[in-house]
């Protein structure tokens, strides 16, 4: 073991150094999830906890990362969606208050976003989709890159992860390379860094930790819950397009579906417009997020989960979960040349 560990050290140390921690497991930025609590939990056992900002105003982030820093001084990150109006002001708001990494979300981030936060002493991070995007990303500026596959939960892309790495990581240069979506053991961990990862991003595998304030009801769906349960959101007519969300099956997908169903017979009927219609559909799941995580209401809410929530068998502390992946990690290392 001593030997896989002095490997694992190794493989992840890029990943280590850039995040300032010892374990290069980053928390998934998880709405009404990756709070205060739980992103302090991961930092404090050794990983990367990380924010999530979601719709947050400025002054609500703000109050978010002083309640992390109260209960950890390790380091901890802020994820950010691009498309959010007031990203400026949130990025100063990271930088204000010395948050030194930044992950932007929710699509290809701009030059002058990322110039902001580098501006600013931090460390910027962004998703990319593909090669192209990943070396497009680097070329701008960005400290570290993550590559998030289908098997994730929440908005998805159309590739798998073990794809994406096969593609990304032998052929990247100039900045870390984190892999994301379907990890759920320290097994998968040890794969991706013998490929070339620098680290890797773990959301669904903390959700029923001990330290996740999500509703106990939520947390008993994923415990009960195979990879199979997990599904990403079907799309009833192409010409009402649907980003694909990952989430376990329950009543509200299918109400989904027969929302699409009589959205698009009312605009062919003539009674909306193309953009209505539109607007009718994208509204389904507002607010269901927080009615699932927050209400407990597990009919009716968004269950968004990876397809790692199989391996998600009981509520663990934190420390337990991140431990347990080092180790089996390091094990998987250990009879490697």
């Amino acid at each position: 073991m001593d030997r896989g560990r002095e490997r694992l050290r190794s493989l992840w140390a890029p990943g280590r150094r850039l995040l300032g921690v010892e374990h290069a497991i980053m928390g998934g930025a998880m709405t009404w999830v990756s709070e205060r609590n739980l992103v302090a939990a991961i930092s404090n056992a050794g990983g990367f906890g990380v924010l999530a900002c979601g719709a947050m105003t400025p002054e609500l982030l703000a109050a978010e990362i002083e309640g992390t820093k109260a209960l950890t001084d390790r380091p901890f990150g802020v994820n950010l969606i691009t498309m959010h109006p007031d990203l400026d002001a949130l990025i100063d708001v990271c930088a204000e208050l010395g948050v030194g990494h930044v992950v932007l979300a929710g699509g290809l981030p701009t030059i002058a976003a990322i110039r902001r936060i580098k501006e600013r002493d931090a460390r910027a991070l962004a998703f990319a989709p593909a090669l192209a995007f990943a070396r497009r990303l680097v070329r701008t500026g960005v400290d570290g890159v993550i590559v998030e596959g289908m098997e994730a939960g929440g908005h998805i892309g159309p590739v798998s992860t073990g794809v994406l790495a096969q593609e990304i990581l032998p052929s990247l240069d100039g900045a870390p390379v984190f892999v994301a979506g379907g990890i759920g053991r320290g097994e998968a961990i040890a794969s991706y860094l013998r490929m070339g990862a620098a680290g890797v991003q773990l959301g669904t595998r903390f959700v029923c930790a001990a330290e996740s304030v999500a509703h106990p009801r939520f947390k008993r769906a994923f415990l009960r819950a195979s990879a199979r349960d997990a599904q990403p959101s079907v799309q009833f007519d192409p010409r009402f397009p649907v980003i694909p969300v990952r989430a376990l099956v329950n009543d509200a997908t299918h109400a989904f579906v027969e929302k699409q169903r009589e959205v698009v017979r009312r605009h062919d009927d003539g009674d909306l417009d193309r953009k209505a219609a539109q607007l009718e559909i994208e509204h389904f799941w507002a607010g269901a997020l927080r009615r699932a995580v927050v209400d407990g209401d597990i009919e009716h809410g968004s269950l968004m989960a990876g397809q790692s929530v199989g391996m998600v068998t009981c509520e663990q502390p934190i420390a337990e979960i991140v431990a347990e992946l080092v180790d089996r990690a390091a094990e998987a290392l250990s009879g490697r040349d």
